[in-house]
């Protein structure tokens, strides 16, 4: 008699779930892009993807600030490595004739010999890992290329197959390709606005992200990009995603991720020589993040805010000798507001004890001793079981 064994189909397998991990932390707040991410991933691993054709192909849309970007370098990195992507910007191929730029010219034309086709075979390989050979493509803002680069990806989307101009053939097999839009985002900004009332500092969208809403702006996205793009084109996409706006608990994370980014710069760029850590008040964190927030510019301007109001001011602080190795600084503002306050809260702490702190996610000086202490205390248990 034969025993049936209830399946759980939602459960990943660990390469997966290590992905999704890594997208949930630096991607914040596109839920949906992630998830389809990590589903066309785990069908790759399994082998079930679909034959004589790239691993899964993205169209991406929503408004500017959202993450579409970031979502596909993310993945890049979570899997093959920071900065391993093949990318077109779309914007530098508005007439046909430049698509020699990506194929390379054909024999006969002038200066066959000398240009080099973007999508080569070497340049997909270029972008593997020891471990994971998967290519990624990202044309960036697809809207704004030609016609002639369209018929050139239904290609590539059908059949995995690009010929270049000297007639070598590239494989797309092993890629995933990415696609990103801003098509609609002026009428999710007509659906917001006389919702919402935005003035240029809005703080976050959290109306936008409600159900009757969030509906709109996808159906307005998508109907924006079905007018834009053939028939033909439209069937050969595996997963189209909206990015919905941010809202304003998911823009505080996106500050402390970019306020990480900086700590991490500062430790690359010092080189031991000039590494200290900082800490941000919660007023200096409410400022920044009313300074670099704008409803229709998304998290692209709290970044600009960021280098403009904390890391200018840094490096003059740097030039000026005024901070040195093994320094905390405090970022705080004045009682009556202002441009941030600098303060040096801790100097001369061990380079080794302060690179170890920021590493556990120590978020001020005082705790430093306390992550030192546990480290090393760490590190003599395990000499001992030596």
């Amino acid at each position: 008699m034969s025993t049936r064994i209830e399946l759980d189909p939602s459960r990943t397998g660990s390469q997966a779930q290590s992905l999704e991990g890594t997208l949930r932390r630096l991607v914040v707040g596109q839920d949906e892009a992630v998830e389809q991410i990590v589903n066309v991933y785990q069908m790759y691993l399994a082998g079930l993807h679909a034959p004589n054709r790239p691993i899964g192909s993205f169209l991406f849309l929503g408004p500017t600030g959202t993450g579409k970007t970031r979502a596909v370098e993310a993945t890049a990195e979570g899997l093959v490595g920071q900065g391993k992507i093949v990318k077109v910007d779309c914007a530098e191929f508005q007439h046909s004739h430049e698509i020699a730029k990506l194929v390379g010219s054909p024999p006969g034309y002038l200066g066959h010999r000398e240009t080099h086709a973007l999508l080569s075979q070497e340049a997909l390989n270029s972008c593997h890992s020891a471990s994971v050979k998967v290519s990624f493509v990202l044309f960036d803002e697809i809207e704004k290329a030609s016609d002639a680069l369209w018929n050139l990806l239904l290609g590539i989307l059908d059949k995995a197959v690009l010929t270049t101009g000297d007639n070598r053939r590239v494989n797309f097999s092993q890629s995933m390709i990415f696609m990103t839009s801003n098509l609609g985002a002026a009428g999710v900004q007509s659906i917001l606005q006389p919702k919402l009332g935005f003035q240029p500092r809005l703080i976050g969208c959290d109306e936008a992200r409600t159900g009757g809403v969030s509906d709109r702006i996808v159906k307005t996205s998508v109907k924006a990009a079905r007018r834009k793009f053939t028939p033909e084109f439209w069937n050969r996409l595996d997963k189209v995603v909206v990015f919905r706006p941010l809202a304003q608990a998911q823009l505080r994370r996106i500050f402390d991720l970019e306020l990480s980014f900086v700590q991490q710069r500062i430790l690359q760029a010092g080189g031991g020589d000039r590494s200290f850590g900082f800490s941000v008040s919660d007023a200096a964190k409410n400022m920044l993040l009313e300074q670099g927030t704008a409803a229709e510019y998304g998290a692209r301007h709290l970044k600009r805010a960021i280098e403009r109001l904390l890391v200018q001011p840094l490096s003059k602080l740097i030039s000026s000798q005024q901070v040195r190795a093994g320094d905390w600084l405090i970022m705080d503002v004045g009682d009556s507001g202002g441009p941030l306050r600098f303060q040096r809260g801790q100097e001369n702490i061990a380079l080794n004890s302060l690179a170890q702190a920021l590493q556990e996610g120590a978020t001020s000086w005082t705790q430093i001793p306390k992550v030192a202490a546990a480290a090393r205390g760490q590190m003599q248990r395990l000499s001992r079981r030596i």
